[in-house]
């Protein structure tokens, strides 16, 4: 597949969370068809495996490597072992994350600090050991899925909301301090996308009609929409950019 040079990925290796279906999916196959090898990651390596045939059989570079991000340990030694196996690491698309909802008098302690384990703390440990990748070569990318719920408040997601936000301030913090390293670190902040984790959400017609009524493109997003942000991101295309967060909600975010 031609690739403008500033958008091109060849030679770069890029690792994905939550890459087995959705938005991770759409994001990893962005940055293959743009030439990176592309690394997926899951829980179930037969998930996985059958992703990653998805992209070889069109003649793109994937592999595998499957590991619960939320076991520290296993999430460093994977991140390692793709660092090891293909002799860099240039890119992290931290994606991978979880979602509860009840009313706030439901809560529990224990479903917070799991969306909270799972969505922000395990971005932290990923990007920790990839950066250590990345500094001995002289560049990186880092890249978190946020939220439009890091900006704009919805009920009883109150944990999903709160860890998406935090990404977000984690990614300037980062881009802070690696900047200076030629590691840059952003935010992708999707609105409503038709995913597995909205399919509950997508069963109350109502909320659906008023939802795709208010965004001004009049349709909720594909996972497809966020691959050639992804890409933008991880190329010297966003060489400049860094400590952002790129709202990608067809608009809703700015609709009264």
């Amino acid at each position: 597949m031609n690739v403008l040079p500033l958008f091109s990925l060849d030679g770069r290796v890029a690792l994905v969370t939550g890459a087995s279906r959705g938005l991770g999916f759409a994001m990893a196959e962005g940055l293959a068809e743009a030439g990176a090898t592309v690394v997926l990651n899951g829980r179930d390596a037969i998930t996985l495996a059958a992703a990653a045939q998805r992209l070889t059989t069109r003649g793109l570079a994937a592999d595998i490597e499957a590991f619960d991000v939320t076991d520290e340990r296993r999430a460093r030694d994977g991140v390692d072992a793709v660092a090891s196996r293909h002799g860099r690491l240039d890119i992290l698309i931290a994606n991978a994350g979880t979602h509860h909802a009840r009313p706030l008098a439901e809560w529990k302690m224990e479903d917070w600090r799991r969306v909270m384990q799972a969505n922000l703390d395990a971005c932290f440990v990923l990007a920790q050991q990839a950066a250590a990748h990345m500094l001995r070569g002289g560049a990186g990318r880092i890249v978190f899925t946020s939220s439009l719920t890091a900006l704009l408040g919805r009920p009883t997601i109150h944990a999903y909301a709160a860890s998406k936000a935090g990404l977000s301030a984690l990614a300037r913090s980062l881009a802070a301090e690696l900047g200076p390293q030629g590691i840059t670190v952003n935010s992708i902040a999707p609105g409503y996308f038709e995913t597995e984790m909205s399919a509950n959400l997508r069963k109350d017609a109502a909320f659906v009609e008023r939802m795709t009524n208010r965004i001004p493109l009049r349709r909720w997003g594909q996972p497809r929409d966020l691959a050639g942000v992804a890409v933008f991101l991880a190329s010297e295309a966003g060489a400049y950019v860094n400590g952002q967060q790129l709202v990608v909600d067809g608009g809703l975010g700015t609709a009264l």
